[in-house]
């Protein structure tokens, strides 16, 4: 599905290991999402875009938002014909949110209460 654009889960401990060097000291995963080249982390302090850019995808960005700069979101469930749910994040000062799209197989209610769990600190 990763073809198609959606997100799809991806084990904790390996994003973990994979991207020890983004984390700080005790920084733990909660959850993580693969769309296509891109990463998304949730970790116990911060959200974590990593953007791969360009043919080859050598040159990445990597965005770091604070939970605390979330200052809402939404989630929009899969449907009947529409099998693909959405997260919307809205980031202090910016009128655009980040817009995120997960496939069937995503529970969209856990990505939900990982960032219920860390916003509402």
């Amino acid at each position: 599905m990763a073809l198609f654009g959606n997100a799809h889960t991806v084990d904790p401990q390996s994003a973990q290991q994979d991207y020890a060097c983004l984390l700080g000291h005790g920084e733990q995963v909660h959850a993580a999402f693969l769309l296509i080249r891109d990463t998304i982390l949730f970790t116990d302090r911060r959200l974590i875009l990593i953007d791969k850019q360009g043919i080859t995808g050598k040159k990445t960005e990597y965005h770091s938002v604070p939970y605390r700069s979330i200052t809402h979101f939404a989630v929009e469930t899969a449907g009947t014909f529409d099998l693909d749910a959405e997260l919307k994040i809205w980031i202090s000062g910016t009128p655009t949110p980040i817009e995120k799209t997960f496939t069937k197989g995503v529970d969209i209610y856990e990505v939900q209460a990982i960032l219920t769990q860390f916003v509402a600190r």
